[in-house]
């Protein structure tokens, strides 16, 4: 064989759905390339390891010695006649062999699982290791794979090469437009097989499965209580560290949930979007229509157990259990003195500061209690008055 020859031998490979490969030994009509080639291959290359069998050196050594004697014959190893790949070296082939038969060579010693590819395992190994070779530049996240650190680089770069054909939307991630997809395709491939719901996204049937198996992973480890969802635990630490991120442009109040925010900015507006049914009233709360219809159903959920009165609100039952218990939780700062209402505690300070909120719009005469101004007005209405000849 010609030096040419020899320097461009290749290993060709032949996978049809009915063939069944079998590489050891070799066909008799496979020519190997120069033996002392082989042979510096073979002393340098690792056995193949699939977990419970190793394919060793000295058979397939002997499997090539036996084939020496066919130098002359033709250059290709297997015909092409599906896949037509070819490839250096015969490891290389048996590797691409295992795409088509599904053969796993490589195995994790630690969890078992297998690989067609010694790369595939060399990086599988990163997750038992922690190791993160693949740094960003920018902010030093790390990345066990470099496919993993070029999708991180969109958040600083702002590219977003994926684009929804339906409405333009665009996404750093093809799996996001993926999902996205299932907005326009109504496609919901997860379902409840308890209640038969549908879901686009398989984190919303997770979640949604808790509500039957009652299920709380998420625990806070400052007080111990536990949440359904990862997010509500950590707008949750939130109380315990204080943080308030969501803040009002107009008044500077601060909030640890945006939902409070934007509920909040409903005073600023005057926006009352839920409408009562019954009398049309409208509230910027729903929380508060709740309330309110039960001024129409005649519901008294709020029970006192030292005497059985009950009421449409939680407050008034509270503030009814402090007769039974004489509570007066609420103390003037100024002078020690308590009162059962938070109400009577503001009102009482205006002696000490000096407020008078409440202005008579016609005399501009002003008063510390909304109260008073009340009783003021009939100085200007007349109503209340009594002439002595209405008293017979």
């Amino acid at each position: 064989m010609s030096s040419g020859h020899q320097q461009h031998s290749r290993a060709m490979c032949r996978h049809t759905n009915h063939w069944a490969v079998d590489l050891m030994p070799l066909k008799e009509e496979c020519i190997v390339p120069n033996e002392t080639e082989e042979k510096e291959r073979y002393e340098t290359h690792h056995d193949f390891i699939t977990g419970e069998e190793s394919f060793s050196r000295p058979q397939t050594k002997e499997t090539f010695s036996q084939k020496t004697d066919h130098k002359t014959e033709t250059n290709s190893c297997f015909t092409p006649s599906h896949c037509e790949k070819s490839f250096d070296g015969h490891g290389n082939l048996k590797l691409h062999v295992g795409v088509h038969t599904g053969g796993k060579l490589f195995t994790c010693q630690q969890c078992g699982r297998s690989f067609s590819r010694k790369g595939d395992l060399n990086r599988h190994m990163r997750v038992h290791t922690g190791e993160s070779p693949f740094t960003c530049q920018q902010c030093g996240k790390s990345f066990t794979q470099k496919v993993s650190l070029n999708r991180h680089m969109r958040i600083h770069t702002g590219e977003k090469p994926y684009t929804c054909p339906e409405c333009g939307n665009s996404f750093d991630q093809h799996s996001s437009l993926k999902v996205h997809m299932r907005i326009h395709t109504g496609e919901k491939p997860y379902t409840c097989k308890q209640c038969g719901v549908s879901f686009t996204h398989k984190g919303n049937l997770y979640r949604h499965m808790r509500i039957h198996t009652g299920g709380k992973p998420f625990t806070c480890h400052k007080c111990g209580e536990s949440f359904d969802q990862h997010e509500n635990v950590k707008v949750h630490m939130r109380i315990h560290n204080g943080d308030k991120p969501f803040t009002c442009q107009q008044c500077g109040k601060s909030f640890n949930r945006k939902g409070d925010l934007n509920r909040h900015m409903r005073s600023h507006t005057g926006e009352k979007p839920y409408n009562c049914s019954v009398c049309g009233k409208s509230f910027g709360l729903y929380k508060y229509l709740k309330v309110h219809m039960r001024i129409h159903t005649g519901e008294k959920p709020h029970t006192c157990k030292h005497c059985g009165v009950s009421f449409s609100h939680e407050g008034n039952l509270n503030r009814h259990v402090r007769v039974h218990t004489g509570g007066k939780p609420f103390t003037c700062s100024e002078c020690g003195k308590s009162f059962d209402r938070n109400g009577n505690l503001k009102a009482h300070l205006r002696i000490h500061t000096g407020e008078k909120p409440y202005s008579c719009l016609q005399c501009e005469k002003s008063f510390t209690q909304k109260i008073s101004l009340k009783v003021h007005m009939r100085v200007h209405t007349g109503e209340g008055c009594f002439s002595a000849n209405s008293v017979e």
